[in-house]
This record gives C-alpha cells, sequence and structure tokens, in this order.
C-alpha cells in the first residue's frame, strides 16, 4: 500500500466490509498481486466485550472470507467434493 487514505464504504448495518482485496501491479508487466486484508476488532468494551472499533490486518493465506461458515460444518470440507 502506498499510503493513500481510501473511502470506506459501509454496508446496510453500518459496518465495513470484512475483507478487501487490493490487486498491486507486476512492474514487469505481469499479471497483478493481489493482497488480501481481514477486518478485526480493535479493541472490546471491559463490560459487554463489544467491539470497540476495527483494523485491517494483513492475511498472508489471502483466504479473506469467501463462502459462509455454518456451525455444523466441518473444518476444510468441500461441499463439492
Amino acid at each position: 500500500m502506498d499510503g493513500r487514505v481510501l473511502p470506506v464504504l459501509l454496508g446496510p448495518t453500518g459496518h465495513p466490509p470484512k475483507t478487501y482485496r487490493i490487486p498491486v501491479p507486476d512492474a514487469a508487466g505481469g499479471p497483478p498481486t493481489v493482497l488480501v486484508y481481514r477486518r478485526v476488532p480493535r479493541g472490546h468494551s471491559s463490560r459487554l466485550r463489544l467491539p470497540q472499533g476495527w483494523k485491517y490486518a494483513f492475511d498472508p493465506e489471502g483466504k479473506g472470507g469467501g463462502r459462509p461458515r455454518w456451525p455444523w460444518s466441518r473444518p476444510g470440507a468441500r461441499p463439492d467434493a
């Protein structure tokens, strides 16, 4: 990231998006590298443990979400397998 500040679009609930995918162009003209950032809580309130804001953390694996995780799903299970 080059230090620019980008406007954050809020969803219908007033929260920022859970993931940001930022394409970074290749200097040699090849395909761009996509950097993925996940939304994580900045801190929690002392009584109710509610999030007190958000920040974005770099996701080195690039798995910024995608499909919803249901509580009854096994980890790593693929529905089309």
